[in-house]
């Protein structure tokens, strides 16, 4: 007798023995297909599903444009919904996001008026404006240069106000 190779075993050459993993033969009593997922969510089981075909004469058969008949499709509704006589009326509420606010205008929902709207911005001047004058006036711009950062945008705080109520929304403070 001789050991058996890669491709023998104790039942012959290219032939295997049934292992654990494999399935005798026979009629199985394992479905042939997995469940399809509407099967397996539970979807759509409100839903009649269609009879299946009868075999036998076709009873309400429509002439197609080829003059072939047809079957008319079957249209299948949802149940209607039944009043509840306790039912309690519930109002809806919106939580709107917080908003951060920068030296750009902002696209918000105005709390106070409720519409959609984009900010208009409003130039004041705060601790980095003051800031900025002292340092000049240090370095020895007396006669008036030190009043530039007044001027500039860039170094001011910044309000958000709406345009249509012009509610103060927000303030952006460079420092």
């Amino acid at each position: 007798m001789s050991v058996p190779g890669p491709y023998q075993t104790a039942a012959g050459p290219y032939q295997t023995a049934a292992g654990p993993y494999q399935g005798a033969a026979g009629p199985s009593a394992m479905p042939t297909a997995p469940p399809t997922y509407e099967e397996t969510v539970g979807v759509n089981n409100y839903y009649p599903t269609p009879p299946a075909p009868v075999p036998g004469p076709a009873t309400g058969l429509i002439t197609g444009p080829d003059g072939k008949g047809m079957n008319p499709p079957s249209y299948y509704t949802q149940p209607v919904p039944v009043p509840n006589a306790n039912a309690i009326a519930v109002q809806t509420v919106y939580v709107q996001q917080p908003v951060t606010f920068y030296d750009r205008p902002v696209q918000m929902c105005c709390p106070s008026c409720s519409k959609m709207i984009v900010t208009q911005l409003s130039y004041n001047a705060g601790a980095l404006t003051w800031l900025s004058c002292g340092s000049l006036c240090l370095l020895g711009c007396i006669a008036g240069c030190c009043f530039i950062p007044f001027c500039v945008d860039a170094l001011q705080d910044v309000d958000h106000y709406c345009p249509n109520c012009k509610a103060l929304l927000g303030t952006y403070k460079r420092l």
